[in-house]
């Protein structure tokens, strides 16, 4: 289908959460006004060395900056908040609208990252309506979700309603008594909804997700016939997981210790805004649950996912200061480990038992539900709103796919579906929808430092692989090696003697210097006017990683460092006049 000219359109521009789980971000666009909903993060895989989490390439809102009237927060989850402080580090966002219980974690995350100052948070009720910029207002419907306080939103535009359902699962018996405002979404879906974007995370599942409350009786089980202290690690973001857990150990008389700076946020924030309820003596510091009798000790801890700085990892390694195994403790792992970190968690499982521990996990134990509906909630969703468009979007390709598949079978035809992938323009008016171009896409990754571009991964990857070779050489100014090579080697597998390979340096530095010594030195009357130490040791450290290809079978990365006397008789390109001490490049 094509746009005429004159036809307005509006912009839906995902840069994460397609293809993949996480990072979640998508942007409106209509006129010259840009409204953001969400803007998640996603956990680096085994290769992404150093890294911490995962963000989208932000280049197309930093090059829009000065469209952007604000920001749709959809619920609390990491991968739908926790790219904002980043995000603000770069350009401003006047307003972030969103449910009380994420924009009390977004408030303390802004601090901590001094960005506070570059937004206003205001909080959202349920059916609350809000005006971003001229083109959009933003109605919150309540969903049910695996957080507390979750939101889909109707987005009214000058064309028609879009509706984003956000992270949501159809739950009739809440936790926390919320209930899906299915009315809502009926009225729309009578009245007319232009377009749907909906989450595929289930989208291979068959039938319904089970109740949040459906974990309350095996965990109850589990708890009451354990013969020593109850450990139990869940996402710390799961409220209502949290909030059962609390009422079963006061069931069965056991004092709490919590265990992990996020799960410590986000019990507070939640109990503080009446999410989780419980009395305040139902809590014990660690010191004091360790001298209690085992039987009336439960931890809750965060690392569900064998996050290496999480507790329990530090636990199951014996590094944790204040808590060891015991024989006798029960270790539970109410929830599924997310994709790519099944080894992680099940490495934790493994040292976990070999300390003495019985723990709980897998499917089959019933002890975690997703947050997230199965193919029969995904349907309910588009019987409820009717749309006109369809675009899934929160998963993998063959999720995209088989959610597309659903909405042709209820009805809405294939050429009214997109499926699309980040940085794709998808231009939808009123009588259409099409993918028209593509933005900048990809990810920015961030350590404890800030943004590692892809050139320092890459050098990390290299090292993680294949290791690294210093090479220390002193080079006269009359083109002369002064002393032989220092050479080191770290995670570098060589079947070649070190003497054999230091006689192959020797002769490669000084094949380098006797071939190539013009090219880097100017002669007058026989004495050398100009010296380009830089490209020499550019070249050295090339005709190094020859080889070492060459005799090592391997390409690990060469380093090397050149030096010459301090005292430079003539003029010394790059270096002054006077004096240069040491050129050093890592080469990738």
């Amino acid at each position: 289908m094509t746009n005429s000219q004159s036809a307005p359109t509006l912009k839906i521009i995902p840069l994460g959460g397609l293809h993949e789980i996480g990072k979640n971000t998508c942007i409106f666009e209509f006129n010259d006004e840009i409204v953001l909903l969400d803007a998640g993060i996603a956990f680096p895989n085994d290769e992404m060395h150093g890294v911490n989490i995962v963000l989208p390439d932000m280049t197309y809102l930093r090059e829009n900056r000065h469209k952007i009237k604000g920001m749709i927060v959809t619920h609390g989850h990491e991968d739908h908040i926790g790219g904002i402080p980043y995000h603000l580090k770069q350009f401003d966002i006047p307003v972030m609208y969103g449910p009380r219980l994420a924009m009390a974690l977004l408030q303390g995350k802004l601090e901590e990252a001094g960005v506070a100052d570059r937004t206003v948070l205001k909080t959202v009720k349920p059916r609350d309506i809000v005006s971003i910029g001229s083109s959009f207002k933003v109605e919150y419907i309540r969903n049910t979700h695996s957080i507390a306080d979750s939101f889909t939103v109707a987005i009214h535009t000058p064309i028609g309603i879009v509706i984003h359902t956000g992270d949501f699962k159809v739950d009739h018996t809440p936790v926390d008594g919320e209930f899906f405002d299915f009315q809502r979404l009926a009225e729309h879906g009578e009245k007319g909804v232009l377009c749907l974007l909906s989450d595929s995370t289930n989208a291979e599942v068959p039938g319904h997700t089970p109740s949040e409350r459906s974990v309350y009786p095996n965990l109850d089980r589990i708890i009451a016939q354990a013969p020593g202290r109850v450990l139990v690690t869940t996402f710390a973001s799961s409220v209502h997981r949290l909030q059962i857990i609390l009422e079963l150990a006061q069931k069965h008389n056991r004092i709490v210790s919590v265990v992990g700076r996020s799960m410590l946020n986000v019990i507070a924030q939640a109990r503080n805004l009446g999410y989780i309820k419980c009395p305040d003596n139902l809590f014990e510091p660690l010191h004091v649950a360790n001298n209690l009798p085992p039987d009336k000790v439960l931890i809750l801890t965060t690392g569900s996912q064998g996050e290496p700085l999480a507790a329990l990892t530090r636990i199951s390694k014996g590094e944790h200061r204040q808590l060891k195994i015991r024989q006798g403790d029960t270790v539970v792992f109410s929830a599924n480990p997310i994709p790519g970190n099944t080894i992680a968690v099940v490495n934790t499982i493994d040292r976990l038992m070999m300390q003495g521990a019985h723990v709980v996990y897998g499917r089959d134990k019933g002890i975690h539900v997703s947050g997230h509906g199965a193919q029969e909630d995904q349907k309910l969703m588009l019987a409820l709103t009717r749309p006109k468009f369809f675009m899934p979007v929160h998963g993998e390709h063959r999720m995209l796919v088989q959610h597309g598949k659903m909405a042709q079978s209820m009805g809405i035809p294939g050429e009214n579906i997109v499926i699309t992938d980040n940085g794709d323009i998808v231009e939808l008016s009123e009588d259409s929808i099409s993918i028209v171009g593509k933005v900048p896409s990809g990810i920015e990754l961030v350590d404890g430092a800030g943004v590692v571009h892809h050139d320092v991964l890459k050098e990390r990857q290299q090292l993680a692989g294949e290791g690294v070779i210093t090479v220390a050489a002193a080079v006269s100014w009359e083109g002369k090696l002064l002393a032989k090579p220092e050479i080191h080697l770290r995670g570098v597998t060589s079947t070649v003697e070190k003497s054999l390979l230091q006689q192959l340096v020797i002769k490669t530095i000084e094949r380098t210097l006797s071939d190539r010594w013009t090219d880097f030195a100017k002669s007058f009357d026989g004495q050398p006017i100009e010296i380009d130490w830089t490209g020499l040791q550019m070249q050295i450290e090339r005709d190094l990683e020859r080889l070492s290809r060459r005799e090592l079978q391997s390409r690990p990365m060469v380093v090397f460092l050149l030096q010459n006397p301090e005292e430079a008789p003539v003029k010394s390109v790059g270096v002054g006049r006077r004096r240069q001490r040491t050129t050093a490049k890592a080469a990738s």
